[in-house]
């Protein structure tokens, strides 16, 4: 793909829906994400399990796997609890302006 704009040309035009703005992600495609993210690492852990009971004859094998799938349940829950950042968005600082006063001269005043 090439950088920088450019005329299409002939039929060569991609149904690729093209991201037009900088707004984040719904809430819910981040949840969803994360509970993807929390789905498949939960079903890492009895495979792992399975593995290192059926690896007993490699002692160093079997309880590397145990080990790895023993903080398995806590980094899924981390990961799926941790929310995106937010956007750093630059504060409105409110300037006082000077306060006016009132001329201290006559001003006409028309009376209907």
């Amino acid at each position: 793909m090439k950088a920088g704009g450019g005329v299409v040309k002939g039929s060569q035009r991609d149904d690729t829906p093209v991201l037009i703005t900088e707004a984040a992600p719904s809430y819910d495609d981040q949840h969803a994400a994360r509970r993807r993210k929390y789905a498949i690492m939960m079903s890492l852990r009895f495979p792992f399990l399975i593995a290192a009971g059926l690896s007993y004859q490699v002692p160093w094998l079997a309880v590397l796997l145990v080990l790895l799938s023993v903080p398995l349940p806590w980094m899924a829950v981390l990961i799926a609890n941790d929310r995106p950042p937010r956007k750093a968005e630059k504060a409105s600082w409110f300037r006082r302006r000077q306060s006016r006063a009132l001329e201290a001269r006559q001003h006409p005043v028309i009376n209907t």
